[in-house]
């Protein structure tokens, strides 16, 4: 245990150092919006670019290995809602929101670093075959959902054709385009080029985490929290337990795939699912003081996962 600790506590560590340095007012909210930009924005896109444009994509791009994942990814979301609606008669545009905060892990800044640390770089490509994907499949679920709900299914393909214009002018989805474009072509920039986006990407994750500490100061714990414990049981114990049963008992994949699929799925709700919640104007209570309580536990379950995997 405490080797699996020596692993994951430093990442906590600086997110606790950045959600300290706001509680203590010696970085301002404009700070934290700045540096998330910056990570955002350049750091992590630089990451993802150099991670993908050297990726061995039929090794990686495993469709059994995308399906573990992402099956876990579905039965979260449905367990989120039908749990939202039945057990605590939520109304469905919250409940579909709930379910979001189920499903929406958050892989890039506390799976890539966590997985690193227990397992190396090596580790990080079948992860990054996830990433890839993780946004644009969770937004389509939730959005698409959302607007049957909403009883305005007229206008999902507008919506869908609008969210995915937004998502191609994101700048992770930028990074990972051109890291498939550079792969796929064989044309890498000149090593100059190379080495200053490689400067970049290093500052991303430590940045990013100490960040998103930034972040998770403003969502206060508020009431709803059996809510909050049922979110949290689904997105840290169900998600990774599907993508573990898939990858390990439906398909049989090595190792590397099993603890990239189901240690990922254990990470938890990212940021991404406030401003989903936010963006429709439901259950934000919820949902933020679900980000903030998984993250806290993701520090315990992290090092169980870490012991139960091969």
């Amino acid at each position: 245990m405490t080797i699996l600790l020596e692993v994951t506590l430093p990442i906590f560590l600086v997110l606790a150092a950045g959600y300290g340095a706001v509680w203590a007012k010696v970085f301002s909210d404009e700070n934290v919006e700045a540096l998330m930009r910056f990570t955002q924005n350049f750091a992590i896109p630089c990451l993802l670019f150099l991670a993908i444009s050297t990726l061995d994509l039929d090794a990686v791009f495993d469709w059994r290995l995308l399906t573990s994942y992402y099956s876990g990814s579905l039965a979260s979301f449905a367990t989120g809602i039908l749990g939202a609606r039945f057990l605590f008669a939520r109304p469905m545009q919250d409940a579909v929101a709930i379910g979001f905060c189920c499903m929406f892990a958050n892989t890039v800044l506390l799976g890539i670093p966590i997985l690193e640390r227990a397992h190396g770089l090596p580790a990080l490509e079948p992860l990054y075959a996830i990433i890839a994907i993780h946004a644009p499949f969770g937004y389509l679920v939730g959005i698409t959902t959302m607007e049957i709900v909403r009883a305005s299914s007229k206008n999902v393909f507008v919506t869908v054709g609008a969210i995915l214009k937004t998502m191609s002018q994101n700048a992770l989805m930028i990074g990972i385009a051109l890291g498939f474009a550079v792969n796929l072509s064989g044309l890498m920039p000149p090593a100059v080029a190379i080495e200053a986006i490689e400067m970049i990407a290093r500052a991303g994750i430590p940045a990013a985490l100490f960040g998103l500490g930034g972040v998770l100061f403003r969502y206060k714990p508020e009431g709803n929290l059996r809510e909050v414990a049922f979110v949290c049981l689904v997105s840290l114990m169900l998600h990774p337990l599907v993508a573990w049963a898939m990858s390990r008992l439906v398909f049989g994949l090595d190792d590397p795939m099993i603890r990239a699929a189901a240690l990922t799925a254990a990470m938890a709700p990212g940021v991404n699912t406030y401003i989903f919640a936010n963006m429709y104007g439901v259950a934000k209570r919820v949902v933020a003081t679900a980000v903030l309580a998984g993250t806290a536990l993701s520090i315990l379950l992290a090092a169980f996962w870490l012991s139960v995997l091969p």
